[in-house]
């Protein structure tokens, strides 16, 4: 049987509604709502995991919730049968800060005690952080896709954490903010020219500017295609990228063994089984940028890991391995066994691979010392002058 298709995807849906009831109708606000409600009982169905701030719910003048993150709470809460049996850990990511417990609404303070005593949460506090962006910042470490719907300044600041870390904004045109800000600015921006790509990459047909206009919410597209378009380009979208640096001269006496490396042991392990594409630039694939620098170091700033194999010690390998460092993206560090190389690799448990042995075994081994080293921090952490 087939995994759930968004299993373990963590998704972040952000926004809020204008207090204008003239610029967000009470009827578009119903009609978001229904939305995300049904948005994230399909994706409960399909194995995907929640970031969700805990904060207050701030209402309008007519009662509608400014936000909604606590409808995005209930609906898993009440949702809770139809996670698959082969989802495992945290649900939801919460993220709070020092008042969060005084603000919990009323009518959510039993679902809360229940949701956070429980294993399916995850909280994470920036209670050291009075502002927003902080707490923004945290929330986008955290979230594998970001779906807006309406907001302003906020929702663009989200979407730009998003981007820069190469993960996929899915905004949604609901009418409840101003066309100049928000979800709706992302959309108009990313409807000219190819800033579509710089959204999302998706796999298959339609393309990435097809999807935006398949997506595209209007007055007459009814809620249940609204979600189902949504849900339709969620699970087309190209995995989270894996950047490769890597032996890339067939000439080279370690080619052919670091190839097979790559072949029979990396490939398989990091995308069939932990679910990331690996990215190669080799000449081989088409180019998104003119030169062919701007196109490496493009990807590797926005890939989500980095497999670094410095077998043959080529100094681009070294320069590329140097950038992942000094970005803090998490770095698998390699070397096939016995190799000559400029510094010693253990120094940042790196994993000296065997060109010989079964398959079965090679696996095995690069699979432990991921799992040993996935969650190393950075090399050098980023501490603020004042905390």
């Amino acid at each position: 049987m087939a995994p759930p298709s968004l299993l373990g995807r963590r998704i972040h849906i952000a926004g809020s509604i204008s207090k204008d009831s003239c610029t967000a109708a009470p009827q578009e606000v119903e009609r978001a709502r229904q939305s995300v409600e049904l948005l994230v009982k399909e994706l409960m169905a399909r194995g995907a995991a929640f970031v969700v701030p805990i904060d207050a719910e701030k209402p309008r003048e007519d009662g509608l919730p400014i936000c909604f993150d606590w409808l995005v709470l209930k609906t898993i809460f009440n949702n809770l049968a139809s996670r698959p049996a082969s989802a495992t850990g945290p649900l939801v990511f919460a993220v709070k800060h020092h008042k969060n417990e005084d603000q919990i609404p009323e009518q959510y303070e039993d679902l809360w005690a229940t949701m956070r005593s429980s294993d399916l949460v995850q909280i994470e506090s920036a209670a050291h952080w009075n502002m927003n962006a902080k707490r923004m910042e945290a929330q986008a470490r955290h979230g594998d896709i970001l779906i807006t719907l309406g907001g302003g300044e906020g929702v663009l600041f989200l979407a730009n954490l998003y981007h820069d870390a190469g993960k996929p904004v899915v905004p949604l045109t609901f009418k409840l903010e101003s066309a100049t800000t928000g979800s709706q600015k992302i959309f108009d921006f990313a409807s000219t020219s190819n800033n579509a790509k710089r959204l999302f990459l998706v796999e298959g047909a339609p393309n990435e500017h097809g999807w935006l206009n398949r997506i595209e919410v209007t007055s007459r597209k009814a809620v249940a295609d609204c979600v189902k378009d949504v849900i339709g380009l969620v699970e087309s979208l190209v995995p989270p990228r894996a950047f490769v640096v890597r032996l890339l001269n067939p000439s080279h006496p370690d080619f052919e063994s670091v190839e097979s490396f790559f072949d029979n042991v990396v490939q398989p392990v990091m995308e069939n089984e932990l679910g990331y594409r690996l990215t190669v630039v080799d000449g081989r694939q088409s180019y998104d940028h003119a030169r062919i620098d701007e196109e490496i170091f493009a990807k590797l700033h926005r890939s989500r890991v980095v497999l670094a194999d410095i077998t043959g010690g080529r100094p681009n390998c070294f320069i590329e391995l140097g950038y992942a460092l000094g970005r803090g993206l998490p770095t698998m560090l390699m070397a096939k066994e016995g190799s000559d190389h400029p510094f010693d690799i253990t120094t940042l448990s790196g994993h000296h691979w065997k060109p010989t042995g079964s398959t079965v075994e090679r696996r095995k081994a690069f699979l432990e010392h991921w799992n040993a080293i996935r969650n190393r921090p950075s090399l050098v952490p980023t501490e603020p002058l004042i905390p």
